[in-house]
């Protein structure tokens, strides 16, 4: 049986949390430990594999290559073919980043979507990638939020997923809150759990979510066709919406980023169909209005 579309776009993460994701996610990990870091990047890698996408990790400390290949060839099956064959890279994380000691976020940008037209040209259905942060208490670290700001726009409509890797150890408070608001999702892994990120910004989410399901808002609640399609998130963004909120101020009110707004909204318009946000209003008023 050939995949849907829907299945064509969303891609398997191998994460517990976020079981899928569209193309274009822009993932932030917080890791306890070394070992939460190579079993949460092994499973990833495997979903990657198995879908057909080129993936690339570009390691750092506090893992070597040779941590790398010894712990994924224990979690995936032929994964020296697939090393041979080209279908994973492993590369050195200083290298990449690093053109002697300048950090120049554009350069890397081009790096990896010069990667995934190599790949796309070769048959894969896109690329997976993950770098793990090694910046905390340097210069280099404002120019590396940066970029990942940087990165989280670019990203949507193409063919990359990303999971971008942080020690919990290294990171201060304010680190933790910059990294969240640069990324789509933020979890961490802490001796093999999995957790959802704390943060301010995401309480105040929980809350909106909260006090839509509590009927404030009942338009989310109607009986709208793919409305089951949904998450909690995407039912709050398409609230603000048909209230006419722009990215900007739902993003505002909801302490998250305009980026993860116009994620959702997209999100909403494919998953209910429609042409764009007027025919999206439409929709939902005119189910609305006919109740």
């Amino acid at each position: 049986m050939q995949p849907t579309d829907e299945q064509r776009y969303m891609r398997r993460t191998g994460i517990d949390l976020v079981r899928e994701l569209p193309w274009g996610a822009h993932i932030c990990l917080f890791y306890e430990t070394p070992k939460d870091l190579i079993e949460a990047l092994a499973d990833y890698f495997a979903a990657g594999l198995e879908a057909g996408e080129f993936c690339i990790w570009a390691l750092s400390d506090p893992i070597t290559r040779e941590d790398a290949i010894r712990h994924l060839r224990k979690s995936i099956d032929g994964f020296d073919d697939h090393l041979k064959s080209g279908n994973i890279e492993l590369i050195p994380g200083y290298d990449w980043y690093l053109d002697g000691d300048e950090f120049d976020p554009q350069r890397i940008i081009r790096k990896w979507f010069a990667k995934l037209g190599d790949a796309l040209a070769k048959g894969f259905s896109g690329i997976r990638v993950s770098g793990n942060a090694f910046w905390f208490e340097t210069s280099i670290w404002s120019n590396f939020l940066a970029y990942e700001e940087e990165l989280d726009q670019t990203l949507v409509d193409h063919k990359l997923v990303a999971l971008c890797t942080y020690s919990l150890q290294a990171c201060r408070a304010v680190d933790v809150l910059e990294v969240a608001r640069a990324h789509q999702f933020s979890i961490a892994r802490r001796n093999g759990r999995w957790e959802f990120l704390q943060t301010p910004e995401l309480a105040v989410a929980r809350r909106e979510i909260r006090r839509a399901s509590d009927g404030c808002c009942h338009i989310l609640w109607e009986e709208l066709p793919g409305l089951d399609l949904l998450t909690s998130c995407e039912r709050v963004a398409l609230q603000h919406v048909v209230k006419g909120s722009s990215s900007k101020e739902a993003a505002r009110t909801l302490g998250i980023s305009h980026r993860t707004v116009e994620f959702h909204r997209a999100n909403i318009m494919r998953k209910l169909g429609a042409r764009n946000i007027p025919d999206l209003i439409g929709r939902v008023l005119g189910k609305v209005d006919g109740q």
